[in-house]
């Protein structure tokens, strides 16, 4: 250990230098303050930044139901496809050609399965958030103090599926109602909405 007064070199457990007499405790106890103290503003910071993230009550999207029957009823085409190329019309199209043309009927329920995962749902403690769109996205944040009326709407063949529509009344400044389209489920996200506006009520 050097002194810091002079520069001459001490051991590391001695309390004076030995050549100016300097002592070493109050340069220890200043690091140990300073060590203290910054140990101190990162925990503060810390708790800060967690305190500022909002915890996440359910993100969820439009049902893939109808997208999963389409890649199957694209899988069955494609195999039938084949299959009748291969037997009856062998002699004037390529095995080839028909897998190819079978390959392009995934392009269609990929398609749809792409554009419902451009819409998301996301209830946080204080908002509820919906994302849509894919090269131009748009968020919309409704506070969930504004949320009025919260209903859960579905046709026979959705309630059959277990699937519908949760349309909610807000009061924010634009107004009108928000609908979250087909979602698997809405009476259980409904019910989670309304604790939520419950919780806050109090």
């Amino acid at each position: 250990m050097y002194c810091i007064k002079c520069g001459a070199d001490n051991l590391e457990t001695a309390k004076f230098c030995r050549k100016c007499g300097e002592s070493f405790g109050a340069e220890e106890e200043e690091t140990r303050v300073a060590v203290r103290e910054s140990g101190a503003m990162a925990e503060i910071g810390g708790d800060a930044d967690t305190d500022s993230q909002e915890a996440e009550i359910f993100a969820i999207g439009p049902t893939l139901m109808f997208v999963n029957v389409g890649y199957v009823l694209a899988a069955l085409g494609a195999l039938f496809l084949a299959g009748l190329t291969s037997v009856f019309l062998s002699n004037y199209i390529s095995v080839w050609f028909s897998v190819f043309i079978g390959l392009l009927l995934f392009l269609v329920p990929a398609f749809y399965h792409l554009k419902q995962k451009m819409v998301s749902y996301k209830l946080t403690e204080s908002k509820l958030e919906i994302d849509e769109g894919f090269i131009s996205r748009t968020t919309r944040s409704i506070p969930i103090r504004r949320i009025q009326d919260v209903t859960v709407a579905a046709t026979v063949l959705q309630r059959m599926l277990g699937f519908g529509n949760l349309m909610i009344d807000n009061a924010s400044d634009e107004g009108g109602k928000v609908v979250l389209k087909n979602i698997n489920n809405p009476k259980f996200y409904a019910d989670v909405l309304l604790r939520q506006m419950r919780r806050l009520d109090k």
